[in-house]
């Protein structure tokens, strides 16, 4: 889908926009992580979301199903993936 497009269809169109942005680290933060998670579990625009957080480096609140740290982490292995790549097909060894 081209831009935001996948919004509309997103499970938390439904849904109070503040359980995907949980202030703090305490218990109720926690909880309120786990349910925004859930809800993108079975959401049908999930992949969309998460390339959406990822390309624009969205640095807060929960797309996809993760976290911004779980977001980090994953741009992190893939810039890492690639740089690797990238060495092997600059040494000619890439099949």
């Amino acid at each position: 889908m081209k831009g935001s497009d996948w919004r509309g269809r997103a499970a938390c169109s439904r849904l109070d926009p503040d359980i995907f942005y949980p202030v703090g680290d305490g218990a109720y933060a926690r909880e309120m992580t786990e349910i925004a998670k859930q809800a993108c579990l079975s959401c049908p625009v999930r992949a969309e979301c998460l390339r959406q957080a990822l390309e624009t480096g969205e640095q807060y609140g929960i797309w996809g199903g993760m976290t911004p740290e779980e977001r980090r982490d994953l741009a992190r292995r893939n810039m890492r993936r690639r740089r690797i790549d990238a060495a092997v097909r600059m040494r000619g060894l890439a099949r």
